[in-house]
């Protein structure tokens, strides 16, 4: 059995709800790896090598346009996996994967997983289930993106991801947070100051700190209180 694939079991909610005979046709073939932030684990195009159990920090899903350009359309932490659809037979990735925030994970080769979910109506159930979760992520982000304001999307944002990765201090770049919003980095900036005059955030080189979630939660739109009902009510 591989490294930490006990603790694993107990720090990724999808593998932590897995019964023993189930997480046991799975752990002879994990790995825990440490991943850097920014780190691209898959590119859109490729194939799905391998399959990613977060334990901690947080993974980014881009869709990639052809001038380059990219922009989040779903977000994941410990509570899912990245990849999972290669168990049913989703060779090639649509999307990019990108380390958003400093991760641990579990890998698992896409091959292996392949076949134990091929022995397993469990771990079918499970590629299937959050993959529709991740898509109830990206029809809400993108309808966020087309008709809110920037400033409640950055809101709406920073609750996401401060939940995902658990953690109230979150770092990254301005050219960073300006890709995932979809804007200029200008804009970033500007952003982040009016919302950091309202007593929700601190931000200074790279990091934000949500210092009052309930003004941050006022100034956000409402596909954050929508994203975290349907992500309940399609994980039951």
């Amino acid at each position: 059995m591989a490294k930490n694939s006990a603790s694993a079991k107990h720090t990724n909610n999808l593998l932590g709800s897995l019964p023993h005979a189930q997480f046991s046709l799975l752990s002879p073939y994990m790995v825990v790896e440490q991943l850097d932030q920014g780190v691209i684990l898959i590119e859109a195009g490729d194939e799905t090598e391998n399959v990613y159990f977060p334990h901690l920090g947080m993974l980014s899903l881009l869709a990639v346009l052809k001038d380059g350009r990219a922009i989040e359309t779903a977000t994941v932490g410990r509570e899912g996996v990245v990849g999972a659809m290669a168990g049913l037979g989703a060779h090639i990735s649509l999307v990019r994967v990108v380390v958003q925030l400093k991760a641990e994970v579990t890998r698992i080769p896409a091959s292996r997983f392949r076949k134990a979910t091929g022995e397993s109506t469990t771990l079918r159930n499970l590629c299937v289930g959050y993959n529709e979760i991740l898509l109830s992520q990206a029809r809400i982000n993108v309808a966020c993106n087309a008709v809110h304001v920037i400033e409640a999307r950055f809101c709406r944002w920073l609750l996401q991801t401060a939940d995902t990765a658990g953690s109230n201090t979150i770092n990254l770049t301005q050219q960073f947070l300006a890709e995932m919003l979809g804007v200029r980095r200008t804009s970033v900036t500007e952003v982040a100051r009016k919302i950091q005059n309202t007593g929700a955030i601190h931000y200074a080189r790279g990091e934000i700190s949500i210092l009052d979630r309930q003004i941050l939660e006022r100034l956000s739109c409402e596909c954050y209180t929508t994203l975290v009902e349907q992500s309940k009510s399609l994980s039951r």
